[in-house]
């Protein structure tokens, strides 16, 4: 690794439930606010989970250019996130693309694309109209599907719900040529696909990337699987901003969200010819696959400790030198378990020294979203600030963390964020101060 080229990230760009941008989500995150709240999206009252992390409203238009706008009428929820997230880290890193001027001030060429999304729920009211043609009494007739259903569509409907859309709109807006793809692995997703950007500026495929993800699960679609596998707290519909309670003894569940985090990397030399703003460089990535169960990740965390080992170990970065860790942190009993378990095999005996910030407290489970998890530990470690660990007040019985209810100013300089998914991919993430 000593011979590749180093990597930074000279932009952020954030969507979450605090707020529209990376500044506002920060403020709010750093001031402890809550925005786990009662779904407006549609009525959840027949959900036994009525609760959600969900984004301030905007509109889609006033971030892309006046020429793009007829196409976001073919722009899912999931792709609107990404889009915004994308805009704001390219103004964040001061690059001037195709979506801002004629003259870019960047190699088309040689910028990437890797933007991890998830599985994106069909608006249910357009369903509905096709279906409701292609029922024979109160079943769906295959035939009348074919034959009059699919014609209630739109020709371009698909182009609404195929997760490569995402990185597919962010490219073409901003006309990037470079490496491109698209990771669908659930919460991990985003990580991966930082860590394959990471990899290809490396090896001098690309100069720059920009990387994350987006998803949103407030869908009645999405909260119905999340109830259906239960992994979402449905005892606090009346308290939503104590539902979610990471490596809390009360941990009763996680709750959904929706959101996006995109990191705009760079090739190190790329950035200081530009006079680029550097928050942090990528030092180390690591992944690793959990086959212990479809909807449990094993309660030893082998795997999960496996993934933050091998990002360690290339970085360089030893136990004691790791000053916030960015846990995926969910609030469901069994699987903080397993991951405080996963961390002891990383972090030894440091692990009760190394402060630890879980997030989704305040905006609820981002999934292919937890580009924001990456996000916060690159603010973090660039302004020298441990966000609060909100509702984790009794420390779980099984190991006492370094977790505080209130921001901390500190000025360190390693930090790691790590996720793990539904389905059993681990990924994990090495930041170090310039």
């Amino acid at each position: 690794m000593n011979s590749m080229r180093r990597v930074v990230v000279t932009g952020i760009g954030i969507v979450s439930p605090l707020g529209i941008g990376a500044r506002t989500h920060w403020e709010n995150l750093i001031g402890g606010k809550v925005a786990v709240r009662r779904i407006a999206a549609f009525d959840p009252g027949g959900f036994p989970s009525q609760i959600a992390g969900e984004v301030p409203a905007f509109k889609i238009t006033d971030f892309v250019p006046k020429s793009y706008r007829k196409a976001t009428k073919v722009m899912a929820r999931d792709i609107e996130l990404a889009v915004v997230a994308a805009d704001d880290a390219f103004k964040d890193a001061n690059i001037q693309s195709r979506a801002y001027t004629d003259k870019p001030s960047i190699p088309a060429g040689r910028f990437g694309c890797n933007i991890g999304a998830g599985l994106i729920s069909a608006e249910l009211n357009e369903l509905t109209a096709a279906m409701h043609v292609a029922r024979e009494g109160n079943k769906l007739d295959l035939k009348k599907w074919g034959q009059d259903g699919m014609g209630q569509l739109t020709p371009l409907w698909l182009l609404k719900y195929l997760p490569n859309m995402l990185a597919c709109h962010v490219t073409i807006v901003h006309e990037l040529k470079g490496p491109s793809n698209t990771i669908t692995c659930a919460d991990a997703s985003s990580h991966l696909a930082i860590g394959e950007a990471f990899r290809t500026i490396q090896r001098g495929k690309a100069d720059l990337a920009i990387c994350g993800g987006a998803e949103s699960k407030v869908n009645p679609m999405g909260l119905m699987r999340q109830c259906l596998v239960k992994r979402v707290n449905t005892e606090s519909n009346e308290s939503p901003e104590r539902a979610v309670r990471p490596f809390d003894s009360g941990a009763a569940g996680t709750c959904i969200g929706e959101g996006g985090g995109l990191l705009i990397l760079e090739e190190y030399e790329s950035a200081k010819n530009r006079g680029a703003k550097i928050y942090a460089e990528l030092v180390g990535f690591g992944a690793s696959q959990d086959t212990h169960n479809i909807t449990d990740p094993s309660p030893t965390g082998h795997s999960y400790g496996s993934a933050i080992r091998k990002a360690m170990t290339e970085a360089k970065v030893s136990p004691a030198g790791v000053g916030c860790l960015v846990p995926h942190g969910l609030g469901i009993a069994s699987h903080d378990r397993a991951e405080i378990a996963g961390l002891r095999l990383a972090l030894g005996d440091a692990l009760e020294k190394v402060p630890l910030a879980p997030i989704k407290a305040q905006i609820g489970n981002l999934a292919a979203g937890c580009g924001v998890d990456a996000a916060t530990a690159v603010l973090s470690l660039h302004s020298g600030a441990i966000p609060p660990a909100v509702n984790s007040n009794k420390s779980s019985s099984i190991e006492r963390l370094n977790m505080q209810p209130t921001a901390r100013e500190t000025k360190f300089d390693v930090a790691i964020t790590s996720v793990y998914s539904l389905g059993g991919q681990n990924a994990a993430l090495v930041f170090r101060r310039v």
